[in-house]
C-alpha cells in the first residue's frame, strides 16, 4: 500500500522522525540537537544525500539531510533528499519534512519533487509471499508556510499520480514471469484502461498474423504461450498534437536458439519494462490532464527456445513490407517493435517514441544509471532533454550515425536486423528508424537503468519504471 500525503502547517505530534535540512555552510537548526562541530565529528558535512538520525526520548527523531551549499538546491536535489530521509527513518512510519517549505525553489515543483522522492524511496514489491513485503511509511507530511499550502497542495497531488505511476511500472516488471504472461499484461492493461478513461484493443495471435506482423510472430514462434499486442489511446478534448508511445513488452527473453546463460537469463522477466512503462504513463494521463492524444502499443510476447523457434539466418516479413535476415535471436527486441512502429506510423501520429530495454551495448556505453535515447529532431532533443532533466531520470542522447547503416545490408533480405558488436545500440537504433519513415522519432534505450541491483536516488531494488516520469513531462510539454 503506497503511503499517504499530508499537507501541514505545522508537525503533527504523531510523526515519528521529522527531517531537518542542513547545508554545508550556515546555522545548523536548533531543533536537531546538534552543532556543526558535534555534526562534523561523525562524519555529517551537509553534502547532498548524507543523513544522520538523532534519536529522541521524548519526541520524534531528527533527521539532519544535507542539502549541500546555500543557493545550489534543485528540483532534483530536493528529490533526492527527501528519498534519503525516508530511507533513513527506517521502521518509523510517519515521517514529516519541510523539504518542500525551503525558499528558492517553485512550491508546486517541490512539493511534486519531495513526494515523488519519498513516496518512490518507499516502495516495496509485495512479493508471491504469504507475508507480503512491505513499507514501512504509512504517511509522508510536508509542513509548510502559509503562503506555499496552496502549491504545496498542487505539488502533492501531481506527486502522487506520478509515483502510483511508477509503482504500477514497478509492481509489473518485479512480477514473475508465470503470473505475467502477454495475456496476463493485456488483462492488466484493459484493467487500467477503464479505471483511467481510455480506449483499449487487444490483438492476438491470428489478427497479429493478418496484419502481417512477422516480426511479433518470428519472435513468439518458439513459445507455448500466445502473443499479445495491446492498443491504448487517450483522447483529451481539443488534443493538441498526437503522441504515439510503443513499448518492448517481452515478458521473459530467454535469448531463443541464441541462448543466454543461466546469469543472463535471472532478471529477464524484466525485459518488459518498456512496455511497462508506457502503460503505466497512460494511466496516468486523464489525471494529469494532458492536452495531447496519445496512443499506447504494447508489444507482448516471451522469447522461447521451442521447436518451431526462428532460426539464425531465417528471413521475417515486417508490417511494412521489409524483410530482415536474422543473425541473432537474442536480438529480438528490435523485431517486435519494428511491427508496432510501422502500425502505429501508419496512423500519422506528430510524434512517435520507442521505449525498451534493448542493448547490453547501451549499458556498457552509459552505465546502469543513465539510458540512452535517438532522435533525428533538434528540437524533440531539446524537449524530451529537459523533460528528462526536470523528471530526475538521467538520459543522454546517443548519435544516429548513418555509415552505420552499412552493417544492416543483407545479400537475402532487405535488411540483416543486428550489426557487429561495436555500437550496437546505435545499430539497433538505426534499425528501427527503417519502420518510421518521416515520422518525427525518438528512440529510448532503457537496458541499464530498468533495474536497480540496489537502491540509489529515489529507486529501490529491483524494476525501477525508470522513464514513466520522464514520460509524463514530455507529454505533457504538448
Amino acid at each position: 500500500m503506497t503511503a499517504t500525503v499530508l499537507i501541514s502547517r505545522t508537525t503533527p505530534k504523531s510523526v515519528d522522525a521529522v527531517a531537518v535540512p542542513v547545508g554545508t555552510t550556515g546555522a545548523v537548526p536548533r531543533s536537531l540537537g546538534l552543532n556543526r562541530a558535534a555534526l562534523a565529528a561523525i562524519g555529517f558535512e551537509g553534502k547532498p544525500g548524507q543523513t544522520v538520525v538523532v534519536p529522541s526520548g521524548t519526541g520524534p527523531a531528527q533527521i539532519a539531510v544535507g542539502i549541500g551549499e546555500a543557493g545550489t538546491l534543485t528540483v532534483q536535489g530536493l528529490r533526492n533528499a527527501a528519498a534519503a530521509v525516508v530511507r533513513a527513518a527506517g521502521k518509523r512510519a510517519v515521517v514529516a519534512t519541510n523539504l518542500a517549505d525551503l525558499d528558492g525553489v517553485d512550491a508546486v515543483k517541490a512539493a511534486q519533487a519531495v513526494v515523488e522522492g519519498g513516496l518512490l524511496a518507499a516502495y516495496r514489491y509485495a512479493g508471491i509471499k504469504k507475508e507480503p513485503n512491505k513499507s514501512a511509511l504509512t504517511q509522508l507530511v510536508l509542513v509548510v508556510g502559509e503562503k506555499r499550502t496552496n502549491g504545496a497542495r498542487i505539488g502533492s497531488e501531481r506527486g502522487q499520480a506520478t509515483a502510483a505511476a511508477a509503482v504500477l511500472a514497478r509492481d509489473l516488471a518485479n512480477t514473475p514471469p508465470a503470473y505475467m504472461t502477454a495475456r496476463h499484461m493485456a488483462e492488466k492493461a484493459v484493467e487500467v484502461a477503464r479505471a483511467c478513461g481510455l480506449t483499449v484493443e487487444v490483438f492476438n495471435r491470428g489478427q497479429l498474423a493478418e496484419m502481417g506482423c512477422g516480426g511479433m510472430l518470428g519472435v513468439n514462434a518458439g513459445s507455448v504461450e500466445p502473443p499479445r499486442m495491446v492498443r491504448l489511446t487517450y483522447t483529451p478534448r481539443n488534443a493538441v498534437g498526437h503522441l504515439a508511445l510503443v513499448g518492448k513488452g517481452v515478458m521473459f527473453d530467454s535469448g531463443g536458439l541464441s541462448l543466454k546463460p543461466s546469469d543472463g537469463q535471472i532478471a529477464m522477466k524484466m525485459d518488459m519494462s518498456g512496455a511497462a512503462a508506457v502503460l503505466a504513463t497512460m494511466g496516468s494521463l486523464k489525471g494529469l490532464r494532458c492536452k495531447a492524444k496519445v496512443t499506447g502499443y504494447l508489444m507482448c510476447t516471451d522469447n522461447m527456445p521451442g521447436g518451431n523457434a526462428v532460426k539464425l539466418g531465417d528471413v521475417l516479413t515486417f508490417r511494412n513490407g521489409k524483410t530482415a535476415e536474422i543473425h541473432n535471436t537474442d536480438a529480438e527486441g528490435r523485431l517486435v517493435l519494428a511491427d508496432a512502429l510501422a502500425y502505429a506510423r501508419a496512423l500519422n501520429p506528430s510524434v512517435l517514441v520507442c521505449n525498451a530495454t534493448l542493448t547490453g551495448a547501451c549499458v556498457v556505453a552509459l552505465g546502469q544509471h543513465c539510458s540512452g535515447f535517438f532522435t533525428a529532431q533538434e528540437e524533440l532533443a531539446a524537449k524530451f532533454n529537459k523533460a528528462a532533466a526536470d523528471s530526475g531520470e538521467q538520459f543522454w542522447r546517443l548519435p544516429l550515425l548513418e555509415d552505420m547503416r552499412e552493417q544492416l545490408k543483407s545479400d537475402v533480405a532487405d535488411l540483416k536486423h543486428t550489426g557487429d558488436r561495436w555500437g550496437g545500440s546505435i545499430s539497433a537504433a538505426l534499425f528501427l528508424t527503417e519502420f518510421v519513415g518521416d515520422t518525427p522519432f525518438i528512440h529510448c534505450d532503457i537496458a541499464g537503468p530498468a533495474l536497480a541491483e540496489k537502491p540509489y536516488s529515489f529507486y529501490s531494488k529491483g524494476g525501477t519504471g525508470h522513464g514513466v516520469l520522464a514520460f509524463l513531462r514530455f507529454v505533457e510539454t504538448f
